[in-house]
């Protein structure tokens, strides 16, 4: 809990406290009734000066003033607890956050971003561009404010090694998991708890070290980057083959998307298709979408890179296009004629 927040409960804690104890002592030693009791505490707490009920014993008197001085750090901290709460905007946020909340337990087949760095906040941009809903989740408050600053990005700010952070981040739901902290044990942790949470959730994992990627794929990561070993491989190519670099950064990185991209499409539609029609000949994929297939996936996890036309498809293929996202639609459009 925020300790601001903590401070206002304090506050009016304390408030309903002296309130209490006023009454209780008014009953008791000047023998009031409730309502009178109320009457007479309240106007003691606020200084107002409206008249007394009746004329107060000694014992009454004393303990009126008792009350009055206590009853003075009380309201003085109440007030000051919540203009500070007020003024730094921490009711809206407040209620910002219960209706981010809200819109969380709603997803289904999401994504969950486990910290918002450098590698954190590129995840979040990529998949915000391909419209892809997404969670993410963040311990550092400085974090945070950057990011409300920067988006509108749903987010959970707590620590993503906790099993109630990602039970509200709806991890069964979740169709991926991203984790991307600073630490490998951090991380190890966080796939390690996944996995147990969604045996069937795709997770990716972020290392530092060589001898962590071998640890995480044990522990349940689908697949696990190394971006200073990326970084380093594609320093040497740009060196060695630069143009093949920037030609392949440009269809899988550029943010026109009437520009060329490739795209996974998956063939089980052709599940009900003839084997003699399922070649990519048969299918006539290129004079009628305007697609090329570049490369297919099989059932087995193997790769086929620049298929022949005579090429026979199955409903367990992905097909690995290259076009437009007209000429993809097209293609799609194509495969689920055979549905």
């Amino acid at each position: 809990m925020d300790k601001r927040l903590r401070r206002v409960i304090i506050a009016c804690i304390l408030l309903i406290s002296i309130i209490l104890i006023g009454m209780i002592g008014f009953v008791l030693i000047e023998h009031l009734s409730l309502f009178e009791a109320w009457y007479m505490t309240i106007n003691a707490i606020s200084t107002s000066g409206f008249g007394e009920i009746k004329q107060l014993s000694y014992s009454g008197k004393f303990f009126t003033t008792i009350l009055i001085l206590a009853s003075f750090g009380v309201v003085g901290y109440v007030i000051t607890s919540v203009a500070q709460y007020a003024i730094e905007g921490n009711f809206q946020k407040y209620f910002k956050n219960l209706r981010v909340n809200q819109k969380i337990q709603k997803l289904k087949d999401h994504v969950i971003i486990c910290g918002y760095g450098r590698n954190g906040r590129q995840v979040a941009k990529e998949l915000s561009q391909s419209g892809i809903d997404f969670v993410l989740i963040e311990s550092s408050e400085a974090q945070i404010e950057k990011m409300v600053e920067e988006s509108d990005f749903l987010f959970i700010h707590g620590d993503a090694i906790k099993d109630s952070v990602l039970l509200s981040a709806g991890i069964k739901q979740a169709k991926a998991l991203i984790t991307v902290l600073p630490s490998d044990a951090d991380n190890l942790f966080v796939v390690l708890t996944s996995r147990e949470m969604n045996p069937e959730m795709t997770i990716i994992s972020r290392a530092s070290y060589t001898q962590s990627e071998h640890k995480l794929k044990l522990a349940g990561a689908t697949n696990v980057i190394m971006p200073g070993k990326i970084g380093g491989s594609r320093m040497a190519k740009l060196v060695i083959q630069p143009d093949v670099v920037e030609f392949v950064e440009s269809v899988l990185i550029q943010q026109n998307t009437e520009d060329v991209k490739l795209h996974e499409i998956s063939c089980n539609c052709l599940e009900n298709c003839s084997a003699e029609k399922r070649s990519i000949r048969q299918l006539r994929i290129r004079s009628h979408s305007g697609a090329n297939i570049i490369g297919i996936k099989n059932n087995d996890g193997k790769y086929l890179y620049n298929p022949s036309p005579d090429t026979i498809l199955t409903c367990t293929d992905k097909l690995f296009a290259l076009g437009t996202t007209k000429q993809i639609d097209e293609l799609q459009r194509l495969l689920n004629q055979f549905s």
